[in-house]
């Protein structure tokens, strides 16, 4: 029963008796009730901007006045290499903050690509939450809700090595994520995963280690693009290296969000190219959104445009430039949230 029906009942002092007298109050009643349409907020994610970043074009710092004035966006997620390990810089943090002020933004999320909290060795694995500590501290600062985490090591991505073998990750995964989720909670933080890479794209073995954990400021950021199980080995241990590799064996992405939704705390909607209609052409976004609006929904659905940063190893890709990019995918979704109101 909707929210709404409820109160009505509540209303009328028959909550107790909703089951057994509803089946005799006018359905009219309730077909006249307003259903809550399908909606959610837009965020962008920093990583759209990975090659201008990279490139020396353009600072963390110009971040949040680039997404407003550009795109009309208020709600960041950032990226921690970005910050160039200045998290700990009261000064540096205060400075981007004061910026998020002036401009009215709201930030809502670092993704954080740190030491790995899932490492087999007990003692890495403590250094690895430790060494979060100080991320969720910036976070709280700068108002994040969220920071975002990864069940694995980001160098076997790099290199094409395989991933530590899934039973003892699983375990190992729980235990150190478990340790920052109960630092996190002090600050009311919510940590949660991205189907990143390795065992992580595995979304039955990801949804098992959320099951473990069991903390209600754990969760998941299903991301629409991350569901390679695995991959050609790259020629270099670099992004370029990773561009150009190939996917061999993947998760169904569509069935791997329907598990995820329940324990979504936000999206990730990456995109890379577009058809002459505006849809992208890896993703049917009206058959994804479909699924995250039967599972209710309602929070910050991010920009995660790559485009950009592969025209760069591949200029006669098909890519947009970066900027053309985050607009096809703001527009992409504006218009599946009005079809599926």
């Amino acid at each position: 029963m909707s929210q709404s029906r409820r109160q009505f009942l509540n209303q009328l002092g028959l909550a107790a008796a909703s089951v057994g007298l509803s089946s005799v109050l006018p359905t009219q009643i309730f077909a006249d009730m307003p259903i809550k349409p399908f909606g959610f907020d837009i965020s962008l994610a920093e990583f759209s901007f990975a090659g201008d970043l990279m490139s020396g074009k353009m600072s963390n710092m110009e971040f949040p006045a680039r997404t407003k004035k550009d795109f009309g966006i208020n709600v960041l997620e950032y990226v921690s290499m970005f910050f160039n390990n200045k998290h700990t810089d009261q000064a540096y943090l205060k400075e981007l903050r004061q910026r998020c002020d002036d401009l009215g933004m709201k930030n809502n999320l670092i993704m954080v690509d740190g030491a790995n909290i899932a490492d087999l060795d007990a003692t890495k694995r403590q250094q690895a939450v430790e060494a979060h500590h100080a991320w969720v501290d910036a976070a709280k600062y700068l108002g994040c809700s969220s920071i975002r985490v990864n069940l694995g090591d980001t160098s076997k991505a790099l290199t094409g090595a395989p991933d530590d073998p899934a039973e003892e990750a699983a375990k190992a995964a729980a235990d150190g994520y478990h340790k920052l989720l109960e630092y996190a909670a002090k600050s009311n933080m919510n940590v949660i995963v991205e189907n990143h890479f390795g065992n992580s794209t595995d979304i039955d073995w990801l949804v098992g280690v959320l099951k473990q954990v069991n903390m209600p400021n754990a969760g998941l950021l299903p991301d629409f693009g991350n569901f390679c199980r695995q991959r050609s080995k790259p020629e270099t241990n670099d992004i370029k290296g990773i561009m150009g590799t190939k996917c061999i064996k993947e998760y169904d992405r569509y069935e791997g969000v329907k598990k995820m939704m329940p324990y979504a705390k936000g999206i990730s909607a990456k995109t890379h190219k577009f058809d002459a209609k505006g849809n992208e052409t890896e993703t049917d976004f009206l058959k994804m959104f479909k699924i995250i609006k039967d599972a209710g929904f309602s929070g910050y659905v991010g920009i995660e445009y790559e485009g950009g940063l592969m025209q760069m190893y591949n200029p006669t890709g098909g890519y947009l430039p970066t900027t053309d990019g985050i607009r096809a995918t703001k527009t992409l979704l504006e218009r599946v949230r009005t079809e599926l109101a």
